[in-house]
């Protein structure tokens, strides 16, 4: 995440995440700030057996980006809510990447999504995760249908 006021926000791919026993590492990276940091920390990842990057941030929100021309690993973006836009710039900074350097980016505050999106992601090549993730849909459609009004 770009700053630890993001944490409040990115908490919810935190829970997710540990929900499917996935494996996870958090950090506070500002592309700005530390961008020497922010290119050791990405140029690694692979290394360190990382698969999908999650990036929250906010205003101009450049953090998924710059990981993304980083590395060719999925990078899903979450836009934080901003004070004086409400995050429509964090969310634009995200979605209007050039040609080649896609970012997959959810809804302001969407860290819950994100989470289950790398989820997705590495059930790809991980059958025990697919698993999970089939019976976390299962729970979530059997919720609606034993819904009473």
């Amino acid at each position: 995440m770009g700053s630890v006021s993001d944490y409040d926000v990115m908490s919810g791919a935190e829970q997710m995440l540990s929900a499917f026993g996935v494996d996870f590492e958090k950090k506070v990276i500002s592309a700005h700030r530390t961008p020497d940091l922010m290119y050791g920390y990405v140029k690694g990842a692979r290394d360190r057996g990382v698969g999908v990057i999650i990036a929250g941030a906010g205003g101009a929100a450049h953090l998924a980006g710059v990981a993304a021309g980083l590395t060719t690993l999925p990078v899903i973006a979450v836009p934080m809510q901003t004070k004086s836009l409400g995050g429509l710039d964090s969310l634009l900074s995200m979605v209007q990447m050039p040609t080649g350097i896609p970012v997959a980016t959810v809804a302001i505050g969407g860290a819950k999504n994100a989470a289950i999106l790398a989820v997705e992601i590495l059930a790809l090549s991980d059958p025990a995760l697919k698993e999970k993730l089939d019976g976390y849909r299962k729970q979530q459609a059997e919720k609606i249908i034993n819904t009473t009004i």
